[in-house]
């Protein structure tokens, strides 16, 4: 996966779509904040993003997606959208049992 620069426009994602978090520190983890960009950001967000991503970044953002960021909707959009058809289960927390 190939990291961001914090452009301006970046930080500005960032500060819209990880709102508790600081740019600098929501972005160091680039599939954990592409993962919220598919989320929570716009068309225009992501166009920005993949200024510097290419698709198989993205794919790989969905592959390894932290569990509990993607909702269903922008899950099913996104496995679609870059050709991951049937799409597969969203990521899944394990509690671990005791």
């Amino acid at each position: 996966m190939n990291s961001l620069p914090l452009t301006p426009q970046i930080e500005a994602i960032a500060r819209r779509v990880v709102w508790f978090e600081s740019p600098p520190q929501s972005t160091a983890d680039t599939i954990r904040f592409v993962a919220y960009a598919m989320t929570y950001g716009d068309d225009a967000d992501m166009r920005e993003i993949r200024r510097y991503l290419s698709d198989d970044d993205l794919r790989e953002a969905l592959e390894r997606a932290p569990p509990g960021i993607f909702d269903p909707r922008s899950w099913a959009y996104w496995n679609l959208k870059l050709g991951r058809y049937p799409t597969p289960p969203m990521p899944e927390r394990v509690i671990p049992e005791n």
